[in-house]
């Protein structure tokens, strides 16, 4: 274990907040065991090591998203995703082939989403275009529903930030290939990023919409139609 990530971990184990853990296991899709402590005890806890770690090194941090990546916690994976956060500067100059390593142990949708979720912002992706693009579009084949989700949900927010249509054409791409699937993992996804590409593509997602009706999930033809509606994902 990396020294940095038994420091976390004791963090972890030695907090004593009110906090009663109800994770429903089942909803978060992770066997794996999880501390007693909320969301936003998680991130204080991180956030107040990484002000104490502000001169780590690019070697020493992959070391240490290595190490967490093989925790046995929910909590100690879901942590690399607070540190690509607070780690902006460094999280620049990691692989994007990391992200294939790490998902190799995530288990269910939180886990996944806690790295993918808005880490790596547009202009990241599209100035290491090939690498990313590379990737992605392998974890769009991946025999593993985890990297499947993965495809999608690293896109989310990048076509919400940005015009370029690389990002867009190669989320259509990936909606395409797995729109035929029945795991919630990956129906929701393509719901979630479907909406997400509206603020930039709305022509483009309502002709998509109609071309197939027939073959995309109906939680992404319901939630992407109240979007496009309302602006809201329940159409209220």
């Amino acid at each position: 274990m990396n020294k940095y990530h038994k420091e976390i971990l004791e963090l972890y184990t030695s907090f004593t907040g009110n906090y009663s853990s109800k994770h429903d296991k089942n909803y978060i899709g992770s066997s794996k065991f999880s501390y007693s402590i909320n969301t936003p005890s998680s991130r204080k806890l991180v956030k107040d090591w990484v002000k104490k770690h502000s001169d780590l090194s690019l070697g020493e941090y992959v070391d240490l998203l290595n190490s967490l990546s093989l925790g046995k916690s929910h909590n100690e994976f879901s942590a690399i995703g607070k540190l690509l956060e607070y780690y902006s500067s460094l999280r620049k100059g990691l692989d994007p082939k990391l992200l294939n390593r790490w998902l190799d142990h995530a288990e269910g949708w939180a886990e996944v989403d806690s790295i993918c979720q808005n880490n790596f912002i547009a202009d990241e992706i599209l100035s290491g275009w090939a690498d990313w693009y590379k990737l992605i579009e392998s974890f769009s084949k991946s025999t593993d529903v985890h990297k499947r989700r993965a495809s999608l949900v690293l896109l989310t927010g990048p076509v919400s930030h940005s015009l370029d249509d690389r990002l867009s054409k190669l989320a259509f791409d990936n909606i395409d290939k797995l729109r035929g699937e029945k795991d919630i993992l990956i129906t929701k996804a393509i719901s979630w990023l479907l909406r997400d590409l509206i603020k930039y593509h709305r022509q483009e997602v309502e002709t998509y919409l109609a071309k197939n009706s027939k073959n995309l999930p109906k939680i992404a033809i319901r939630e992407t139609k109240n979007k496009l509606k309302s602006g809201h994902k329940s159409g209220k």
